[in-house]
């Protein structure tokens, strides 16, 4: 199956009346297994791609070239039709159509562009900043004129409803879907009555993240909710079964640094270096 194809495979679920959950994939192997059991639809979360690029946190340290060579080696590997992570484009709207262009070419099916300030910026301290709803629009005007294959699909992602507030999410997608994307990205969605009023002002296909639980895919579908994201677990699982093994391995060489089992989230955290990288968030980018 071409690029072309998976992309159109994709585009004829988000015209379906059904949500599903793709299989969050990370390399060509859990591309190839996703795609063995029968999934159809993937996505390469930002998280897990800077993990498995850098081993890092989530900071927006990886390039759109270096995101680019992994999706290329994700859609390789399988026919499964990818939704990619670009961040808020790595730049301004001139890097987006830059950034649209490298993962399409590397296959993938859709890509997510974001309203948030990154990397974050100095004085920042924790928390999210959001991009001026004037620039975020030509993001997009810019993401959508920067694909050369019409089947690319385009999302637009907002971050509005944890930032500021729901009203202002509902602006943001009202101007969001004039640019002619293909979808809207909604991530801290956790009550019916806050889809309600996004489903009276949106009139494309929703894709929701940190989606919770009681929120199930059939109630979701009644909301034009046509794809939902529970976390990677794939990843930070895999992860463990290393950690454990390699840990194992040690107990069988009578090594006796052997530790006791940690958490899924410790065993994630210490991979990543995260307190160190926090260490530095601290010491170069806070007042």
């Amino acid at each position: 199956m071409n690029n072309s194809e998976k992309r159109k495979k994709l585009r004829e679920y988000l015209a379906s009346d059904s949500c599903i959950q793709p299989a969050s994939v990370f390399d060509p192997i859990s591309s190839r297994i996703a795609s063995d059991l029968g999934f159809d639809i993937g996505i390469l979360g930002g998280s897990v791609a800077s993990a498995v690029i850098l081993g890092a946190p989530d900071l927006n340290l990886i390039t759109s070239t270096e995101l680019a060579g992994q999706v290329s080696r994700i859609t390789n590997a399988s026919d499964i039709s990818l939704i990619v992570d670009g961040d808020n484009g790595y730049g301004n709207a001139l890097n987006v159509m830059r950034t649209v262009r490298e993962l399409e070419n590397a296959g993938a099916s859709a890509i997510t562009i974001e309203d948030t300030v990154l990397p974050a910026i100095y004085g920042s301290k924790q928390g999210e900043n959001l991009l001026s709803l004037g620039e975020m629009v030509k993001k997009l005007e810019a993401a959508v004129q920067g694909k050369k294959d019409p089947e690319t699909i385009i999302v637009g992602r907002s971050h509005a409803i944890n930032v500021t507030s729901i009203s202002d999410a509902m602006e943001r997608v009202k101007n969001y879907q004039q640019t002619n994307i293909d979808a809207i990205f909604l991530t801290g969605i956790k009550t019916i009555d806050q889809l309600e009023q996004i489903t009276t002002i949106s009139r494309l296909p929703l894709i929701l993240g940190n989606t919770p639980s009681q929120l199930d895919n059939e109630t979701l579908s009644k909301y034009e909710v046509k794809i939902v994201l529970r976390g990677h677990t794939a990843f930070t699982q895999s992860i463990a079964a290393i950690h454990n093994e390699y840990q194992s391995q040690l107990g069988r060489n009578g090594n006796p640094n052997v530790v006791a089992s940690k958490s899924v989230d410790e065993m994630f955290s210490e991979a990543l270096n995260t307190k160190e990288f926090i260490s530095w968030q601290s010491k170069f980018l806070q007042m």
